[in-house]
């Protein structure tokens, strides 16, 4: 693996010299993705502040120093790339093999202030203004939830379900940015795409985001929770990221999540975590065709028990799918 990365990008002499200078703090980076990465990183400890306090390697220690006891080490770490590559434009392999490498007054300031902002507890993805989700940059902010990694599991799940060269219509309930109805669109240009919100401003969003990757989706105010006998067309799909989250696991989430991002698409009362789905299943006696199918993502402590609303609710076929950690977040019901 050595032998290839330095192959591949030419830089013997710097990648050789990086590897004399591991043997110290390995402990202190934890990096996911490949090994080179990951030992790469190790250098950074073991090299002193030299020369200009504005280069890659300089502005890379601030950075993750400046986010120490916030985040878990490996997540720092990825943040601090998703920066610096925005701001730099080069890759995280390119970081670690630049690191004497002088910045520009500008760019080091915009990564500064970013860190700033981020020692604060505002979200990377609000400082940088989108979030990269199946390929994908969508624009967030307070409006709306930040896609997570778990919802990209869900949507490729949905899409291996979709037959290709088959007719599709498809409903995202509770869009948000509009991250499932949007990804679904761009891979299934053919598909009749809706999405519903009861929120206009993240209805905004979602839009926008629909219009900066050439998306078509047809998005609509709606409020499942009350769209019981509503007229609507009836889908093929309907899927869905609801509130799954209890009042009380708020103590369980990063500051950030809390600070920044709204409650609403959040949280559900604990007396009645399963409201949203419970709306789904009904709303699927009228609006889901004949062998359609439901995909949705759930609490990690509820799969079962939403599992059983969608059994109680007439699918005979009902499967509860763990995420890439192993634990059970997702759910497809087929009629």
């Amino acid at each position: 693996m050595r032998a290839i990365f330095v192959q591949r990008y030419s830089f013997q002499q710097n990648f050789a010299g990086a590897l004399r200078r591991l043997p110290t703090e390995m402990d202190e980076f934890l990096l996911s993705g490949s090994d080179i990465l990951y030992l790469c990183a190790v250098t950074i400890a073991a090299q002193p502040m030299q020369h200009s306090p504005h280069t890659i390697g300089h502005l890379l220690r601030y950075t993750r120093q400046s986010l120490a006891g916030l985040y878990p080490a490996r997540e720092a770490q990825a943040i601090c790339h998703l920066l610096l590559e925005d701001v730099l434009g080069i890759s995280p392999a390119m970081l670690y093999i630049s690191l004497e490498q002088a910045v520009e007054a500008a760019q080091a300031q915009r990564v500064l202030s970013a860190a700033a902002q981020l020692r604060q507890g505002r979200p990377i993805q609000h400082i940088l203004g989108y979030a990269e989700f199946c390929g994908l940059k969508l624009r967030v902010d307070g409006r709306v939830l930040i896609p997570r990694p778990e919802t990209e599991e869900l949507v490729e799940w949905t899409l291996q379900h979709a037959n290709a060269g088959a007719a599709l219509r498809l409903l995202d309930v509770g869009t948000g940015s509009g991250c499932i109805a949007v990804a679904i669109a761009k891979r299934r240009p053919d598909a009749e795409v809706c999405a519903w919100d009861v929120s206009e401003e993240a209805l905004t969003v979602a839009r926008k985001n629909a219009r900066l990757n050439g998306a078509t989706v047809r998005f609509e105010k709606r409020d499942v929770l009350r769209c019981a006998g509503c007229s609507t067309p009836a889908y093929d799909f309907i899927v869905s990221n609801p509130p799954y989250v209890c009042e009380s696991e708020k103590a369980q989430l990063h500051d950030n999540v809390l600070r920044y991002e709204p409650h609403a698409a959040l949280f559900v009362e604990d007396g009645n975590p399963l409201i949203f789905y419970s709306a789904i299943a009904e709303l699927a006696q009228t609006a889901l065709r004949e062998k359609g199918e439901i995909f949705v993502e759930v609490n990690e402590r509820l799969g079962q028990a939403v599992v059983e609303v969608f059994i109680r609710s007439g699918f005979p076929s009902v499967a509860l799918r763990s995420d890439v950690n192993g634990k059970p977040r997702m759910i497809r019901a087929k009629r």
